[in-house]
């Protein structure tokens, strides 16, 4: 009698590690997990009767032509620390486990040129606006990827400030380990909360038609940051809440996650 056996293969690259099966790359120099996010169109911002809208949300069509890698998690201190020796945070006594913050845009840059050249690519980077909310919506259209809710069980932000209709929460006041609450459907960690997450773009005013990979304004003052954070109001953590800051503000409740290219 003949047997099948299934045997699982790991390609190994020289900057990672491909896992095809379930579409993960790791980065060999900090152990952060990557997931692949698929192209494919979606609606950005948010529509006129969404609780806690802000007038800058309009709603409009994009197209993410190439699947990209998000990193599963926000870069924790530990990770911060790998690459440049040092732990910037205010809530240093958090742990390695916790995000980074206390990062200017323009620190991250530096991190991500270090880290490019520690492993020999030039790959890694910060997501665009628009593949910062399409991940985070992953297929969803709700203010949140949990519904019209977000309960602090869910996310780390100041319960005391739900949205409309949703009931009342915990106010942790202090940032959580990555990875604390369920992911979303695409294997996303604290979308909604924790810190507040640098992108690429300056900030600028939407389009109203259909756009094909939007990398924000050529110029400005402003970087876009998304998210919120454990200080944030529920509105504030929508999926299609936007915040900006100049690209060398540094704050106690802003970090990042990255990006990588195929």
């Amino acid at each position: 009698m003949s047997r099948i056996i299934t045997v699982s293969i790991i390609l190994i690259v020289s900057a990672g590690y491909v896992f095809p099966g379930e579409r993960i790359f790791i980065s060999p120099t900090i152990g952060a997990k990557f997931v692949l996010i698929p192209s494919g169109t979606f609606t950005m911002g948010s529509p006129t009767g969404e609780h806690g809208r802000d007038q800058d949300e309009t709603q409009h069509q994009v197209t993410i032509s190439r699947s990209f890698y998000m990193q599963t998690t926000e870069v924790t201190q530990g990770q911060w620390k790998t690459v440049m020796g040092n732990y910037p945070s205010y809530f240093a006594n958090c742990g390695n486990s916790c995000p980074v913050e206390s990062v200017s845009w323009n620190d991250v840059q530096g991190f991500i040129k270090k880290l490019n050249s520690m492993e020999r690519t030039n790959k890694y980077r910060l997501p665009t606006e628009a593949e910062w909310e399409y991940a985070a919506r992953a297929g969803t259209q709700t203010p949140f990827n949990t519904g019209i809710c977000l309960s602090t069980d869910q996310a780390n932000y100041d319960g005391n400030y739900p949205l409309a209709g949703c009931r009342k929460g915990v106010y942790r006041n202090n940032p959580s380990s990555v990875a604390s609450f369920s992911a979303n459907s695409w294997g996303l960690f604290d979308m909604h909360g924790n810190v507040w997450e640098w992108c690429q773009d300056w900030k600028g005013n939407y389009p109203k038609e259909h756009v094909t990979d939007p990398a924000g304004q050529s110029s400005g003052s402003q970087r876009v940051n998304r998210g919120g954070c454990l200080h944030s109001f529920a509105k504030n953590v929508r999926a299609a809440s936007r915040g900006s800051h100049s690209p060398d503000y540094r704050i106690n409740r802003l970090g990042f996650r990255l990006v990588r290219t195929q």
